[in-house]
């Protein structure tokens, strides 16, 4: 077992502290609450000289996803760290980057969009540029915060894959909650992601390519083609490293983390911090008999269909829980994404959306156990009402 240091980090902290171990060759950020504390933390490593990176200070956030953008093409290991409004616009950038298909490492806190402006978390900044190309890995703590961070990096720089990553956690929530996490080593670390080598550099004047060039009907769509297949390729490649990570360091990762799925027939979907409050709910259901469990969803893109297909197929009622609005859609992101994902199977089960903490309105196991007594109903064929809930909106 490598486990060396437990100590007390926030969110933010525990990223910054990844960020260090990786020791990547440019950082190019622009801070935004709650993501400045960790890419702060890190310009203070980069000022102690505990790394050897090229911190670069820019005017926007458009501004910090086009230096990294450039950096990764010429052949850096790059990250990066935002978090809402700032995220929204990179969005332009974050497009290009995957085009490129550059490796870069987002560390993003969610938080919600304005207006109104509001500083606290949602998932709609990640959920806006959920088609950009990029991997997305949703993390419920900061120990999966710090984990996921080191595992991004072997996953968006694998050869099949060269695809920029963004893990993300919930603002304040875990940006600045503060537990304790389990350390690895600088050794532990620098072992594990090995050392960058890019495959197309720009500054490789004796293999010269074009980057950025224009496609019109000619060659856009294989291009395009190329993306998806990469993003494909992460399906194979996003378990093996969590496999190899658990092997090393004896925390196991996947695409989904079931919690009492064997037996359960009443089911919630959830990303992020959420899965921490729905499992103490769910072990209180099972102490009254009632058979509830969850499935947390720890990637959202590539987004797992089979793997949820095959863990909700005996459920009886599910609910999806969404801290993001789809507004003119049907229900929120996830919901749609997981009800896709059932459709056609031999069994699929009633699904129902709750949109929930928009604006970081908080969320507790009475809020959660109201959600399962309706899926309850559902299962035994009863009226629950909307297909979408606004779960604790005031009348």
């Amino acid at each position: 077992m490598a486990i060396v240091e437990k100590a007390a980090y926030t969110g933010n902290e525990a990223m910054a502290e990844a960020m260090r171990q990786i020791n990547p060759d440019v950082v190019a950020a622009y801070p935004i609450t709650p993501a400045t504390e960790s890419v702060q933390l890190f310009s203070n490593f980069v000022a102690d000289g505990q790394v050897n990176t090229e911190f670069v200070t820019v005017e926007s956030e458009h501004s910090a996803m086009s230096a990294c953008s450039g950096a990764s093409a010429a052949g850096a290991r790059v990250m990066t760290g935002t978090s809402s409004q700032g995220l929204i616009l990179m969005a332009e950038m974050l497009y290009i980057a995957a085009g490129l298909r550059c490796p870069i490492i987002l560390a993003e806190v969610n938080r919600a969009l304005s207006a109104p402006i509001n500083i606290h978390c949602d998932h709609s900044d990640t959920m806006a540029v959920r088609d950009a190309g990029w991997i997305q890995i949703f993390s419920e703590n900061a120990q999966e915060a710090y984990d996921n961070l080191i595992q991004a990096v072997r996953i968006a720089e694998h050869p099949e894959v060269l695809l920029p990553a963004m893990v993300t956690t919930d603002g304040f929530i875990i940006s600045h909650g503060m537990e304790a996490v389990e350390l690895l080593t600088d050794e532990e670390v620098k072992s594990f992601i090995g050392q960058y080598r890019a495959t197309r550099p720009l500054l490789d004047v004796d293999h010269p390519i074009t980057v950025g060039g224009l496609d019109f009907t000619d060659f856009y769509f294989e291009h395009r083609r190329q993306i998806a297949q990469a993003v494909e390729n992460a399906r194979r490649v996003i378990p093996e490293i969590g496999q190899e990570f658990g092997r090393r360091f004896g925390r196991f990762y996947g695409f989904i983390d079931p919690y009492k799925l064997d037996d359960a027939e009443l089911v919630m979907v959830a990303l992020g911090s959420t899965a921490g409050t729905a499992r103490a709910t769910v072990d209180g259901l099972r102490t009254e008999g009632i058979k509830a469990g969850l499935l947390k969803i720890r990637v959202f893109r590539p987004f797992p269909a089979a793997e949820i297909a095959e863990a909700l197929g005996r459920a009886k009622a599910v609910a999806v829980m969404d801290r993001s609005d789809g507004l003119a859609g049907c229900g929120g992101p996830l919901f749609a994404e997981v009800r896709s994902a059932l459709y056609g199977g031999k069994n699929t089960p009633p699904v129902v959306d709750y949109i929930y903490g928009l604006g970081g309105r908080d969320i507790n196991v009475n809020d959660l156990r109201r959600v399962f007594i309706d899926l309850a109903r559902l299962a035994a064929g009863e009226p629950v009402g909307q297909l979408v809930t606004y779960l604790g909106v005031r009348e």
